[in-house]
């Protein structure tokens, strides 16, 4: 089979969106506010991958809202209230939950009812390293980027993540990659973090090369329907399990996988009826799959060539016993790390493979993936989309998993 997108442990449906809190407090900043001096050498958000924020009047229609999403391809938009300042953020999966699953029509439903408000935000000079850990902590993918009081972008820890590695990668090849990062280490632990060895090993050995089998509980549920069901069941399961995706069953065989992206792109954007609308003509069929025994890295590098975000999960019988996506596979490595090292050295480790990695030249530009594309070939080491090469991460896998002292 090929495949991908998975179930997401996301936040709690009532308090939170995939982005952001309900906070109270204003969460467009006031024009005067202004950035913490840095000390040189402090990598920014403005360093950063930052893609271009989608941003509508809150009044919009769902419909139309998802239709320009579907034209931009993204999965996130950002919205403003009549002073055009940012009142809100709205991603596919509150088109999955809040929408079809609360069985609310596209056409007669505002964007503002199924929005966050006052979504979490950074501006575009605080630290990046803080940006990525809030996201990774607050278990969400995007995060609007201010400057000046100005939403200028919007930021995608996915991206971040697979920026670097290729970056690593890139590098590898010339042999600086880990030597950077291990020699800012050193530098800021001296002798209380022992040699280069300390480093590998920690991405190795406690982050990248565990099995997916140590992230997955023994009491997880995958969340499934059959071929037979309609849009809306689909959509009402998400909600259930609080997840991004939906594995397709016939019986106990898996057809295919759908994801709230999906949701958006196929069914809201085509304004396709999801009580009328089979789950079998929206799926993606025939999902690339992992194993219990396949590692952490290797899980990160089937999704990075696939260009998708989820990843079914079998045991040794064939079982699906779960579904995993990039951010849980980032949450889980770091907390092995913390768990193993401590939090501050997992912390000075992170710190220095994002700053090590982003330091480096920059990959070949690469463009989000498709949600609606067929992953039977997704094992190949280098995946074309429009006459754009994604760069792999085979190289970057190979060095972290196989580099000795």
């Amino acid at each position: 089979m090929s495949g991908r997108k998975s179930s997401r442990n996301t936040l709690s449906r009532k308090s939170r969106s995939e982005n952001g809190t309900t906070s109270t407090t204003n969460a467009y900043p006031p024009k005067s506010l202004s950035p913490t001096p840095l000390s040189s050498g402090e990598r920014t958000v403005k360093k950063l991958r930052l893609s271009k924020a989608l941003t509508i009047p809150e009044g919009t229609t769902v419909l139309d809202a998802c239709r320009r999403m579907a034209a931009r391809r993204v999965d996130a938009v950002l919205l403003t209230d009549a002073n055009a300042l940012l009142s809100g953020i709205v991603t596919d999966k509150d088109i999955a939950t809040r929408l079809l699953a609360e069985e609310l029509r596209p056409d007669q439903t505002l964007i503002s009812k199924i929005m966050t408000r006052n979504p979490s935000f950074v501006s575009s000079d605080s630290l990046a390293i803080d940006a990525l850990q809030k996201m990774v902590q607050g278990k969400f993918r995007h995060l609007p980027v201010v400057e000046h009081g100005e939403v200028i972008a919007l930021l995608d820890i996915t991206k971040c993540l697979y920026d670097a590695i290729s970056r690593m990668e890139k590098a590898a090849e010339q042999g600086s990659a880990i030597a950077a990062a291990v020699e800012g280490v050193e530098r800021q632990w001296g002798n209380n973090f022992s040699a280069p060895s300390a480093f590998i090993e920690t991405l190795r050995d406690r982050m990248f090369k565990p099995s997916l089998s140590s992230i997955i509980s023994e009491n997880s549920r995958v969340a499934t329907v059959e071929v037979s069901d309609p849009v809306y069941v689909a959509a009402k399961k998400m909600q259930e399990f609080h997840v991004n995706s939906i594995i397709i069953m016939a019986g106990n065989n898996m057809q295919g996988i759908l994801t709230s992206k999906d949701l958006l792109m196929r069914v809201v954007a085509q304004n396709l009826s999801p009580e009328l609308t089979l789950v079998e003509k929206v799926m993606t069929p025939n999902p690339a799959y992992a194993t219990t025994g396949t590692t952490i890295l290797e899980a990160l590098h089937v999704m990075h060539d696939g260009k998708f975000l989820h990843l079914p999960v079998v045991d040794k019988d064939g079982s699906i016993v779960a579904c995993v996506d990039v951010l849980q596979i980032t949450q889980a490595a770091i907390s092995m790390a913390e768990s193993n090292s401590g939090a501050d050295v997992a912390s000075t480790v992170m710190q220095k493979f994002w700053d090590s990695a982003l330091n480096l030249e920059s990959p070949d530009d690469y463009e989000d993936s498709q949600s609606d594309m067929s992953m039977s070939a997704v094992m190949t080491s280098d995946v074309v989309d429009g006459g754009r090469s994604y760069p792999s991460l085979g190289l970057g896998i190979r060095l972290l998993l196989n580099l000795k002292t």
